[in-house]
């Protein structure tokens, strides 16, 4: 019984690590990383596409990106969705591909940046929290319909409190990790 709260409480926290490590693979760097743009909002055909399944990404130099079409036919609105996005890039297009070249970032934007990754590594934090409020929830449940005992909850909830800062402490290295990144020069 205890076991399967752990178990669905580690899977769920789990969850929510993987989620905030694409969310900071998207932000931006001082090098090119596919990652930028592979889930940019594409009008394909009138339905939104992600741009990963539209075309192939490579970085030729450290800071371009280099975007080439499975179908030539979509270059125009690749290139007009990388325009309406937040990124902040122009298109250069060859008729064939198009160049992402990242100007360098400035001090003030690697700060933005910064206060950008501390915010979604909270989010991540609030996220592990909810799922430990709802795994000591359910363990009262058990306790209050007598499935398990007093002792028992009190040892589930300590256990879910150590669950819970091993992977606190795991969003807060991958945050670093990213600060650390974003400021590099």
């Amino acid at each position: 019984m205890l076991n399967d709260v752990y178990s669905e409480a580690k899977s769920r926290m789990k969850g929510a690590v993987q989620a905030l490590e694409e969310d900071l693979s998207a932000i931006r760097t001082g090098r090119a990383n596919p990652a930028l743009i592979e889930k940019l909002s594409v009008e394909y055909y009138g339905m939104p596409t992600p741009l990963i399944q539209l075309a192939n990404i490579g970085v030729p130099e450290p800071r371009s990106l280099l975007i080439r079409p499975f179908d030539a036919s979509s270059l125009k609105t690749i290139e007009k969705a990388i325009l309406a996005s937040d990124l902040g890039l122009t298109p250069n297009n060859d008729g064939k591909a198009i160049r992402l070249n990242l100007p360098p970032l400035t001090e003030d934007r690697r700060r933005d940046l910064v206060k950008l990754v501390k915010n979604r590594v909270e989010e991540a934090r609030i996220a592990i929290r909810n799922v430990r409020r709802d795994s000591i929830k359910d363990l009262r449940e058990f306790e209050n319909e007598k499935m398990i005992s007093e002792d028992d909850l009190k040892t589930g909830e300590e256990e879910l409190q150590k669950i819970t800062d091993s992977y606190v402490e795991e969003i807060n290295k991958i945050g670093e990790r990213k600060e650390v990144e974003v400021m590099e020069v």
